[in-house]
């Protein structure tokens, strides 16, 4: 049997028209899809599959739709008998992990997520941070120029370490210009500033993660069935506690993306599948280890070569 780990993608892979191939094909999915709508009390379908796109990309929407979205693929692996060994997100796509390990319900995980998108984007003034992608500069020199700038005032950290060669940085407005320019300097080959709406995965998340928390206590993690690789360690969970403590710290933590995909690839995995809508990750895994075989499964037809390939000689 070949050996498959599930990784899930992350805010910024939201389209109009995800999962709708999926759902109009599926009497289980449009069941699913309509139970997260009534716990969300927002027209999650609609947005999905309709738009505007403005408002898709708003984090308290943009979250629930990608959860549902990647929730609902990982079922339908599941249904094609496809269990994988391992599983990991980026950032909010380590609920999606959570969720096809066991560790949380459908209902649960889209509420969960909607009120974190909701305190992401409360936590701090909107258009007051930003975050920037940094291609071609070493991590070390990265974290001298953040350093350096948070020191005079202005908070800068490194938000994600996607694949060797692009790390993404996160803080204030000012501060990340000012980095902008410093690691331009420093020899960056490029650096992009990205359109998000607040500087995740920073201390400035830090208000966010603490009325987080309150969430989370009414929230029903189960023992995971599968280990589930945590952003914020890159180690491997089960642990209903050590769950919830990460997902508590990931909201102001780096994404140890890259160190993850190592680690799993470092199992022997015969395949990383990229659950839910874009293939943002099977292009990170691939800058990791360009031989390792990747799928991204986001619609009937890249789930039949998916399903193909794992059906040959197995």
């Amino acid at each position: 049997m070949k050996k498959v780990a599930f990784v899930f993608p992350g805010q910024g892979s939201q389209e109009v028209g995800m999962g709708k191939a999926f759902y109009e094909q599926n009497a289980t999915i449009q069941q699913r899809v309509q139970e997260a709508e009534e716990a969300l009390q927002v027209p999650i379908r609609q947005l999905m599959f309709e738009g505007p796109q403005e408002e898709l990309t708003r984090t308290e929407n943009a979250q629930p739709a990608l959860f549902l979205t990647s929730a609902v693929v990982a079922d339908l692996l599941k249904e094609n008998g496809i269990e994988p060994v391992m599983v990991a997100g980026h950032s909010l796509g380590e609920y999606s992990a959570l969720y096809s390990a066991g560790s949380l319900s459908l209902t649960e995980g889209v509420k969960l997520v909607q009120s974190r998108g909701r305190l992401m984007e409360e936590a701090y003034p909107s258009g007051k941070g930003a975050m920037a992608a940094v291609l071609g500069l070493d991590e070390a020199d990265i974290e001298e120029v953040a350093a350096s700038i948070s020191e005079q005032g202005e908070a800068v950290d490194v938000a994600n370490f996607n694949c060797p060669g692009q790390i993404v940085i996160s803080g204030t407005k000012q501060g990340v210009e000012l980095a902008i320019e410093q690691l331009k300097e420093k020899g960056a080959k490029r650096v992009i500033p990205l359109n998000v709406s607040g500087p995740f995965h920073s201390r400035l998340m830090k208000p966010a993660s603490e009325k987080f928390q309150a969430v989370l206590n009414d929230i029903t993690i189960s023992p995971a069935n599968v280990p589930v690789y945590a952003n914020v360690t890159a180690e491997p969970t089960k642990d209903p506690g050590e769950i919830s403590d990460l997902l508590v710290k990931q909201i102001f933590s780096p994404v140890r993306f890259s160190e993850t995909i190592q680690k799993m690839i470092d199992e022997d995995v015969d395949a990383i599948v990229e659950v839910g809508n874009g293939k943002v990750l099977s292009g990170l895994v691939r800058k990791v280890n360009r031989r390792m075989k990747t799928f991204a499964v986001q619609d009937p037809e890249s789930l039949e070569q998916f399903l193909a390939w794992y059906k040959e000689d197995s």
